[in-house]
């Protein structure tokens, strides 16, 4: 599907902030989680470059459905392990598991719904964590409330992955078209979320 000029833009907004963040870290985060979050910011950057370059239809490739996989993977691990800590050893686990599952269930030709199930509990897993955590740390006074954002951004990140997953089954929620239009904007909502609600933490 050919871009628009505003997907573009978006795109581009979208990259320079993944970007920002990369280089901007963030504060007084211990090793792992710093790496888990630069990994994510990484390649979201990486992804929107992709988009500009190839266009939307480069989702449909096995090879980038594992790619942006770690989004989400790292990006909840970093979390994990930062704000819940006695957790993060069995999320780790988690998060090489889920990845060596999506990995070898997409590489190797399956006629099934197995790579689409492996896919949507991974992604789930990773996308509530990413939108429960920051909320629930904020509430009980963990992180300043602005952390909550955190968590809008995992909801949208949520959205997103949703939308795509039914559009793999062939059961779209909303037809190809409208995934593809509406998720630029996604991108740069999530990111904008995620990045203002690192420096609020």
């Amino acid at each position: 599907m050919k871009l628009t000029i505003l997907d573009r833009i978006l795109l581009l907004l979208t990259g320079i902030l993944a970007a920002w963040q990369v280089a901007v870290g963030i504060n007084d985060a211990d090793f792992l989680p710093l790496v888990a979050y630069t990994i994510s910011f990484g390649v979201l950057l990486v992804a929107c470059l992709l988009l500009m370059i190839l266009g939307l239809d480069v989702l449909e490739s096995p090879i980038v459905v594992i790619v942006s996989t770690i989004i989400p993977l790292s990006l909840s691990l970093g979390l994990v392990w930062e704000y819940w800590p006695g957790y993060g050893i069995p999320f780790l686990v988690f998060t090489l598991l889920g990845f060596l599952a999506i990995l070898i269930t997409r590489l190797l030709p399956r006629k099934n719904k197995m790579p689409i199930i492996v896919l949507a509990v991974v992604h789930g897993i990773a996308g509530l964590t990413i939108f429960l955590l920051p909320i629930i740390s904020s509430a009980l006074g963990q992180t300043s409330p602005g952390f909550a954002l955190v968590g809008l951004g995992g909801a949208l990140i949520g959205i997103g992955g949703l939308l795509l997953s039914f559009l793999k089954t062939g059961h779209p929620i909303v037809s190809r078209q409208v995934i593809f239009r509406l998720l630029p904007g996604l991108l740069l909502l999530m990111t904008v979320a995620f990045v203002f609600g690192f420096r609020l933490a």
